[in-house]
């Protein structure tokens, strides 16, 4: 079942990549690296590695995608080129290194009857938010809280700076 699962998001990750490099709207290729972003964090599950999976979702996925968005938004991009009008040495690499994945994929589904490797016992604890939350908490717990203190100033010091700016432009006027 795991290996239909495999097949099934290998392949919609790279239609969606696909999708991505050839659409010729930036909001529509944004929503497919969202799309190829999840089926990542399937395969991640796949692989026993939850906490990779929902940091893939959270992070990537969620906010800086987000943020993609809005900047493409902002930008109001109007004038949309096709990629392959100027390039089409590109668009011919771009087709051969697809049919060279394509191929790798095809080999290993009819090579290999296990696609997936064995994991063993002590591998499926890695990826585990237990197995990451003991190592943070307990060999990394220094660099943890110095990191911690490093983001609240960097807060900090953002908030500060937006206020002069916002009392500068209210003194101004």
């Amino acid at each position: 079942m795991e290996i239909y699962i495999f097949v099934v998001l290998s392949v919609l990750a790279i239609a969606s990549a696909l999708g991505m490099v050839m659409s010729n709207s930036t909001v529509n290729s944004a929503l497919l690296l969202v799309v190829n972003l999840v089926t990542l964090s399937g395969v991640y599950l796949l692989l026993q590695a939850q906490f990779l999976a929902l940091i893939q979702i959270l992070v990537y996925a969620g906010a800086i995608m987000v943020l993609f968005l809005f900047v493409i938004m902002l930008l109001n991009v109007d004038k949309e080129e096709s990629l392959f009008d100027k390039f089409r040495v590109k668009y011919l690499l771009a087709f051969l290194l697809g049919v060279i994945v394509f191929a790798q994929i095809l080999y290993s589904i009819g090579g290999v009857t296990d696609m997936l490797p064995e994991i063993s016992s002590e591998m499926i604890q890695v990826g585990t938010v237990e197995s990451l939350g003991d190592v943070l908490y307990t060999d990394y717990l220094f660099a943890f809280e110095m990191t911690a203190i490093l983001l609240t100033a960097a807060v900090v010091g953002a908030l500060m700076v937006a206020q002069f700016k916002t009392k500068q432009t209210g003194e101004t006027e």
